[in-house]
């Protein structure tokens, strides 16, 4: 039961952290979802938007942090 209470503390304070961060990002110039090889068809009466880039990029920062969590862990 432990384990499980430190867990929930570790993925509320991830959160808590995301918020922050997009918050931020907000206000960059850059911003995440318009990154070079996020995908934008806009036709007369169709949009299509996949953010492939920005995907990759939360996917590899996500992926480094569950390790970093993991390797504190034990």
């Amino acid at each position: 039961m432990e384990s499980i209470g430190k867990t929930l503390i570790i993925l509320g304070l991830f959160i808590v952290l995301m918020g922050v961060l997009l918050v931020f990002f907000e206000k960059l110039p850059f911003g995440l979802g318009r990154l070079p090889g996020d995908i934008y068809i806009k036709r007369d009466n169709f949009v299509f938007y996949f953010p492939l880039a920005t995907s990759i990029i939360i996917s590899i920062v996500l992926s480094l942090i569950f390790i970093l969590i993991s390797k504190i862990s034990r």
